[in-house]
């Protein structure tokens, strides 16, 4: 069968490569997906702001009293006249660090709270309207924040979706197979979820976000407290979620192997306004300017000759931790050779250190 996409790509999809239910929920969803690469903007901000009112309130009860009686209030600006454009089938990295805006700007796109100010456009609605036919077309999942019931099943927790969605039951067992064979869980869905490894739940949360075939999936930190092997296992789910049925991810993370493996696009929030919208590879070529190498060996080791330009972070007997420009970080590692070492981990630079840079060097 040779199918051939909206977006111009030729796709030779054979049998033996999407066979029973994933050939069939391919088969059947085909001219939507098509229809969702074609660019159309899903997303649209202009000058989006939220601010919050918080009470201060004095140490002890004598503050207490003196809150009741006048009370005094800051004013947070957490989103500040933001503009956001995101096409329909785009895969975008929301980068910034703690505190920087990405939460509230994810919940005013998904309407759980209303912005102070601006305009906001998702899928056509105004978010915080809540309307059914809105709620009905997103899907949001957060690392640390579960929507499976830990005492059901996957299974039962799919059925209860289906009824909030109003999935037919061929479109619900068709759905189910396909998430099921993609990520290879079919005989964990009748296990209570509470018996299910951090990396197994992170598939079935996915799984019940994906039920009801989205337009947007919004993801926040999905593969914090996973290990590598099921770190990258998630990684590649949401590449063929992308790929293959053109569903737009908004993916907020601080790990920057997920923003580099997934996402063409970045934003950079900080302080509640975007300092960076562009290409991911040229954010990190431009402002990622140093990489961290650590080191153990096996034996008490001497000092190293190191480049001048290495700053030693950490500078045990048996392990160092150095940061290097990444220009020079082949010649660290040749010298960290002839020591001999145990183990050597090469790490890019941590997101607060790039936000901070491109703060800086944009104000």
């Amino acid at each position: 069968m040779v199918i051939f996409c909206a977006c111009g790509h030729r796709e030779e999809v054979w049998r033996q490569r999407l066979t029973g239910s994933r050939r069939k929920y391919y088969i059947r969803n085909y001219f939507a997906f098509s229809d969702r690469r074609k660019k159309v903007n899903i997303i649209e901000t202009r000058k989006l702001s939220k601010t919050y009112r918080r009470v201060l309130k004095g140490e002890g009860l004598r503050g207490s009293i003196r809150s009741l009686v006048k009370r005094e209030y800051e004013i947070k600006e957490a989103v500040k006249e933001l503009d956001l454009v995101v096409e329909e089938g785009e895969f975008v990295g929301l980068i910034g660090p703690n505190g920087a805006g990405k939460t509230t700007l994810t919940k005013m796109l998904t309407g759980i709270i209303a912005p102070t100010a601006g305009e906001i456009s998702v899928m056509g609605f105004y978010p915080n309207d809540l309307k059914n036919d809105f709620k009905r077309q997103y899907a949001i999942v957060m690392g640390q924040k579960s929507q499976l019931f830990f005492e059901l099943t996957t299974n039962d927790t799919l059925r209860l979706f289906q009824e909030i969605y109003g999935l037919s039951e061929h479109v619900f067992q068709e759905t189910k197979a396909y998430f099921a064979e993609l990520f290879q869980v079919e005989e964990l869905l009748d296990v209570q979820v509470r018996n299910l490894s951090l990396g197994e739940r992170m598939k079935m949360e996915l799984m019940a976000a994906l039920l009801h075939n989205p337009r947007i999936l919004f993801l926040d930190e999905p593969t914090i407290g996973l290990d590598a092997i099921a770190s990258g296992q998630i990684r590649k789910f949401l590449w063929k979620v992308n790929r293959e049925n053109g569903t737009t991810v908004i993916l907020t993370s601080h790990y920057m192997e997920d923003i580099r493996a997934l996402c063409d696009r970045s934003v950079v929030i900080s302080h509640g306004t975007k300092i960076y919208d562009g290409g991911t590879e040229d954010l990190f070529e431009k402002y990622q300017k140093e990489r961290q190498v650590s080191v153990s060996f096996s034996h008490p080791a001497v000092q190293p000759d190191l480049p001048a330009e290495a700053v030693i972070l950490e500078d045990g007997a048996y392990k160092k931790i150095i940061r290097i420009p990444k220009e020079k970080s082949g010649e660290l590692l040749e010298r960290l050779m002839k020591y001999h070492p145990r183990d050597i981990t090469v790490e890019e630079e941590e997101i607060g250190r790039v936000v901070e840079r491109i703060y800086t060097e944009n104000r």
